[in-house]
């Protein structure tokens, strides 16, 4: 190894090691149950006040594609309010095991407090209901039925197709009467789709002692990790249950820890993929025959996209797979995979002859990369250790992804014929162009699948740093194929992280 990435290797380590330090030590007295209610199964963790016994409690539900992770440092600024917090995995998400749908979400949020609450562990009169995004949406809807003393919701998904939401993006479509002591927040970064359905759930029939505010400058994400959101929510709190409201704010350190580590991976990374699939171009390239040319290629790729998309408006042959929406994406991924396969024939055919060694490196590298990754985020941030119960949708993704990142990498021609930040904007166009031939298939095709559009920005950040690897692959196999596997296997890993089951 030379010494540049060797310095890079061990500076990646120092931040990973940092990082554990920074971000694990805790204050909170936290532990997880498996808590049976009326035919749900919800893996919940509860937090205890830092000091003191609980003088309330607080059941936070989380958004879709998140889990109860992911709402640590809003549950850690209730706990110090003196408040015990319940958050559970709702069905499907994190470690609570499937189906996933809207509907039982709903139901099995009910459902965990009615059992609280039958078993003394809550009582309505001192007992907080609140949730982020979906989660928001649910903790008003729960709320409707169950008396509870307050509610708290963060960025709540739209109920009413106004505002730009399609009705058939909504999680639910029938709003209930605001309850009584509600707290909705909004973010100024936020769609109007988002903003202007949470200010409409003040029209109508609204509870007493209920406000509406916007944070400036936050996102609906930026809103679970904002300081002013966390002595928002606690001041509410607090004047709710009639508590001391001089409560200091939780730490941010574990957000800050755990972005360190994921900087010392990918140092870490880097020499890492060289060393692994280090060999000789010369003698291991394959000839693919003449690159398409970059006009063409970039309509040949566009009219591919919108056929696949037109397609799925009929058939999707990966519905037995329930992963929400990410059946659709793998649909959409293989639809238009097979079509440049069938464009690119010959090169592909070329392509596939290469050799065992650059391969197996390459599967090597992928699934080392996939696992460190994913135990990192769990172990510092969210739940992303892939469970049981998704791992043998695993060969599926990946044998639906692999044709559209073979004939992805056949369209970018060979590593000599793109270097560097111009191969990755190339990359990044085609992906660009798939991305918006998904979002035409939500507003024209009406195929519902928000969450493709929801997840954009963590998408964005997987495709560079996927794309990234998979050009190091490419230079230093010189093999399409290796670059396709290595590919497919991260993005399978991705699927499975944020893609509920169904």
């Amino acid at each position: 190894m030379k010494l540049g990435k060797g310095f890079r290797a061990i500076a990646g380590i120092l931040l990973c090691a940092g990082g554990l330090i920074y971000s694990l030590p805790t204050p909170y007295h936290e532990k997880s149950y498996l808590i049976h209610a009326s035919g749900c199964e919800l893996v919940t963790t509860v937090v205890e006040p830092p000091s003191g016994a609980a003088q309330g409690a607080v059941v936070l539900v989380h958004g879709l594609a998140a889990n109860r992770k992911l709402m640590s440092y809003t549950a850690r600024a209730f706990a110090e309010e003196g408040l015990r917090v319940y958050v559970p995995d709702l069905p499907g998400h994190g470690r609570t095991a499937g189906p996933f749908s809207p509907a039982r979400a709903e139901q099995c949020t009910e459902a965990l407090l009615r059992e609280l609450m039958a078993h003394g562990a809550t009582t309505p009169e001192r007992t907080i209901l609140a949730g982020h995004s979906m989660g928001g949406a649910i903790a008003i809807r729960v709320a409707a039925r169950l008396p509870v003393a307050g509610v708290i919701a963060t960025s709540p998904a739209p109920m009413r197709a106004a505002h730009g939401a399609l009705k058939e993006v909504l999680p639910y479509t029938d709003p209930p009467p605001l309850p009584a002591n509600t707290l909705v927040l909004s973010g100024s970064l936020e769609p109007d789709s988002m903003r202007g359905n949470a200010k409409d759930l003040f029209t109508g029939s609204v509870g007493e002692g209920s406000k509406y505010f916007v944070i400036r400058g936050a996102s609906h994400v930026s809103l679970l990790f904002d300081p002013r959101v966390a002595r928002a929510t606690q001041e509410w709190a607090a004047k709710t249950l009639h508590l001391d409201s001089s409560a200091g704010l939780p730490s941010l350190s574990m957000v800050g820890g755990s972005l360190a580590g994921f900087f010392g991976l990918l140092l870490i990374a880097g020499p890492f993929l060289q060393e692994t699939i280090s060999m000789s171009e010369k003698e291991n390239a394959i000839e693919e025959g003449t690159s398409t040319s970059v006009l063409f290629g970039l309509l040949e790729f566009a009219a591919v996209c919108l056929g696949a998309v037109g397609v799925l408006n009929f058939w999707n042959p990966f519905r037995a797979i329930q992963i929400f929406e990410g059946d659709y994406f793998a649909g959409f991924l293989f639809f238009a995979g097979m079509a440049l396969v069938l464009l690119q024939f010959h090169p592909i055919r070329v392509a596939l002859k290469a050799k065992f060694a650059p391969m197996a490196g390459a599967v090597f590298a992928a699934m080392v990369l996939l696992l460190l990754t994913t135990a990192w985020f769990d172990l510092t941030f969210s739940e992303a250790w892939i469970s049981a119960a998704k791992w043998p949708r695993f060969p599926i993704l990946f044998l639906a992804t692999l044709p559209y990142h073979l004939g992805e990498e056949i369209l970018l021609g060979e590593a000599s014929r793109w270097r560097g930040l111009r191969r990755l904007g190339a990359g990044m166009l085609l992906r660009l162009l798939g991305w918006l031939a998904l979002v035409c298939g939500i507003f024209f095709l009406h195929s519902g699948e928000v969450l493709l559009v929801l997840m954009a920005p963590y998408l964005a950040v997987f495709c560079v740093l996927q794309r990234c690897g998979m050009d190091v692959v490419r230079k230093g196999t010189g093999s399409a194929t290796a670059a396709a596997v290595f590919g497919a296997i991260l993005l399978a890993g991705f699927c499975l992280v944020i893609f509920p089951i169904t």
